[in-house]
Order: structure tokens, then C-alpha cells, then sequence
């Protein structure tokens, strides 16, 4: 019931996009029905990866490849999504696309959780937030409160 997205994605470069969703399907057992069905969830949530599905991982975008991460994980049906800062090196398009598909996610009933440099962005799709400044838990608490926080906005502004 876990999915776990690692920061660098970790995709299988040598495999189409279908082939690499497939993989994800390996967690437990589903009939060809429930195949096409999650498979079909991942391409509604990333349409992107259904028009590049016979594209190999490597010829993908960082944005795609990193849908192609979430969508891996998402088709093994988590209860539970671990996700390593999912924005890193994205371009702000490609983000605010990753964290409307979180938010979604989040509103099916998967639990997120969340390592994220960019605070606001994590902030808005989250109920708690954990801050941490070299290593260590400064501050936590409901995200509306913490980004209400004056000395929170001011970290933030530096």
C-alpha cells in the first residue's frame, strides 16, 4: 500500500513509457480489466505520457519523466505516496501541473507525504507541515497556520 517516488525518478530509460507503467502493476495482482483501468487513471491525470506511451523513458522531458515516477507508483494503488521534492528541476508549467496531479491525488484519498524545498507550493496542497533547516525540525503545524507565520514568510522571503 506504499508508493515511493525517489528525488531522482529513476525511471527505466530503455523502456517505452507502457512498459515502465507496467512495471508498477507488479505489486500485486490484477486482471487485464484492472490493468487498463489504472493505467487508464495515470494517462487521465498525465495525458502526456498517453501520447508518448511507445516513447522510450530517456527521450522523455524531466517533467514527463517525473509523471512518469508519479504515474509508476501510482498504478500499484497506494493508500500511501513517499515523494522525494517532486519539483526539483522542473520548469514552473511543468510544477504547477506535479502539484494540481498531488492535489488530486490527495482529494482521491492518498495519503502524501511530502519532502519539498519549495514551501509554498507543498504548503497549499498539505494539511501539516514539518519545516526543517539543516536537518532539523524547526517549526510544524496546519499549513494555513504555519504560512501565516510572520517568521515563516520571512524565511521565506531570504
Amino acid at each position: 500500500g506504499i508508493g515511493f517516488i525517489p528525488e531522482d525518478r529513476r525511471i527505466f530509460a530503455t523502456l517505452t513509457v507502457e512498459e515502465n507503467l507496467a512495471l508498477g502493476l507488479f505489486t500485486r495482482w490484477h486482471s487485464g480489466a484492472e490493468q487498463r483501468r489504472h493505467l487508464d487513471r495515470v494517462f487521465g491525470l498525465f495525458p502526456r505520457l498517453r501520447e508518448r506511451r511507445h516513447q522510450l523513458g530517456k527521450t522523455l522531458s524531466g517533467g514527463e519523466q517525473q509523471m512518469l515516477a508519479i504515474g509508476r507508483a501510482l498504478v500499484g494503488t497506494p493508500r500511501l505516496l513517499l515523494i522525494d521534492e517532486p519539483s526539483e528541476g522542473l520548469a514552473p508549467m511543468i510544477v504547477s501541473e506535479i502539484f494540481e496531479s498531488l492535489a488530486r491525488m490527495r482529494d482521491d484519498g492518498i495519503a502524501l507525504l511530502l519532502v519539498e524545498q519549495n514551501v509554498r507550493r507543498a504548503a497549499a496542497i498539505s494539511n501539516l507541515c514539518y519545516l526543517m533547516e539543516k536537518g532539523r525540525i524547526i517549526m510544524q503545524g496546519a499549513s494555513s497556520e504555519l504560512m501565516d507565520d510572520d517568521s515563516v514568510r520571512q524565511r521565506l522571503s531570504v
